[in-house]
């Protein structure tokens, strides 16, 4: 099994690089001023934005690789798991790490508003490209927050206020997700986001739990197309086929169970499975890996 850290709060993630400690629900870190540190291959039970000037050459994410662009951002939310495998190797970085736990948000507007901001998906694969004047702002922001933790005590108005810089922050992200987007090829690439929303709405609905897992004649059938054109489509733009590519969103949602303490066959329930062996034999096919082999057991 992967050696993995989980980040089950904030600053989890911040004792891991030996950076202080400032806030319960809040962690920044300013890599410039930190030792050189391990790497580390982390499931997330928090929100977190990594503001860098490098990223390491080839990071995991999920079930794929990412290839971070140089002064850009990678965003991760509860339930992903992402990084570098602790290889001994220490590392020293330039930027910020910006992390944050779901209970900062609980009963706010923002808590209601946070699926809106799209990068942070598994399906977005590709790092935030900053231009210059955005990465002065988003890390005078962060530094700016940094500030308010460590002048003042923990109270509702500095959450408040933290609150207030964060959903600036997102905004930016936002405005540069869009931008990028709007760079894409529009063909494939419209329906492939069109088909990952399905699977998320689909196991967010829990529908696998009555009707088992998705098909690709279902998934065609909901966003109006032929199973034939359906699928000629994803695999101009993935290169895979429809069915693996619900395949592999179904073992990514089955490796985050399974670390957030499932066990298998409560994961193989919670996935749709009618029988264990199924989910196991499409685990092994998919990952190289039985489930009890990826938790080490």
């Amino acid at each position: 099994m992967k050696k993995i850290l989980r980040v089950d709060s904030p600053n989890d993630y911040a004792r891991f690089v030996d950076a202080p400690v400032l806030h319960p629900l809040v962690s920044i870190i300013h890599y410039d001023e930190l030792a050189p540190f391990r790497h580390s291959l982390n499931n997330y039970g928090v929100y977190g934005l990594f503001i860098q000037r490098q990223f390491p050459k080839v990071l995991s994410y999920g079930m794929k690789t990412l290839q971070a662009s140089d002064a850009s951002i990678i965003a991760v939310e509860p339930g992903q798991i992402g990084g570098l495998e602790d290889n001994g190797e220490r590392i020293s970085l330039s930027g910020w790490a910006l992390l944050w736990s779901p209970e900062l948000l609980h009963g706010t507007e923002l808590e209601s508003q946070i699926d809106r901001y799209q990068f942070f998906s598994y399906f977005f694969t590709d790092s935030l490209c900053m231009e210059s004047d955005e990465w002065d702002a988003i890390t005078r922001l962060v530094a700016m927050m940094r500030t308010e933790v460590t002048t003042h005590a923990d109270s509702p108005q500095l959450r408040g206020i933290l609150l207030n810089y964060l959903r600036l922050i997102l905004e930016y992200c936002n405005r540069i997700y869009h931008r990028q987007l709007l760079e894409e090829d529009k063909g494939g690439s419209d329906l492939l986001k069109r088909f990952h929303n399905l699977l998320q709405q689909y196991f967010r609905e829990n529908r696998q739990l009555m009707q088992g897992l998705p098909t690709v004649t279902y998934c065609a059938s909901q966003l109006a197309y032929s199973p034939r054109y359906f699928g000629d489509v994803i695999h101009k733009a993935t290169g895979g086929t429809a069915i693996g590519y619900i395949h592999n969103y179904v073992i990514n949602q089955a490796k985050s169970l399974l670390m957030n303490g499932h066990n298998i066959s409560e994961t193989s329930r919670l996935l749709g499975f009618d029988i264990p062996n199924h989910f196991t034999r499409l685990f092994k096919r998919i990952t190289g890996l039985t489930p009890s082999q990826f938790l080490g057991k």
